[in-house]
């Protein structure tokens, strides 16, 4: 365990950090158009910070199609970091006003929700 490596010990407060994961999840799937916006930007963002970087016209257009994938899988990744730090807000919110046991029952009901609202919504979008 990485706690016994270290010379000092810190402790983690797992319950924070699965209702923060519950609820981020919960928010990710309930806000999914606007979490398909942030992808695009991050990889739109990326790609332009990435095309500075090139000064021959020749050696960019070499390698762009494997930059351009690997700037979406990164996007992709990156895109969560707003859901977790609002998922943690909301985390703390539910357990300063309802309690600590509270945030993982509330975090999962909304993790519920919100997949069932995301199912309902790609259901109604194929129609």
């Amino acid at each position: 365990m990485l706690t016994e490596i270290l010379p000092f010990r810190f402790e983690l407060n797992t319950i924070a950090i699965a209702g923060a994961s519950l609820w981020s999840l919960a928010l990710y799937l309930g806000f999914s158009p606007l979490s398909e916006w942030v992808i695009e930007q991050l990889n739109r963002w990326f790609n332009f910070a990435e095309r500075s970087l090139y000064t021959s016209q020749i050696e960019f257009e070499k390698t762009r199609k494997a930059r351009e994938a690997q700037n979406a899988f990164y996007a992709s990744l990156f895109s969560i970091v707003p859901f977790l730090v609002i998922g943690t807000l909301c985390n703390w919110g539910v357990e300063i006003s309802l309690g600590r046991s509270w945030a993982i029952s509330t975090g999962i009901l909304a993790c519920m929700g919100c997949g069932i609202y995301e199912l309902g919504r790609r259901d109604g979008q194929s129609d």
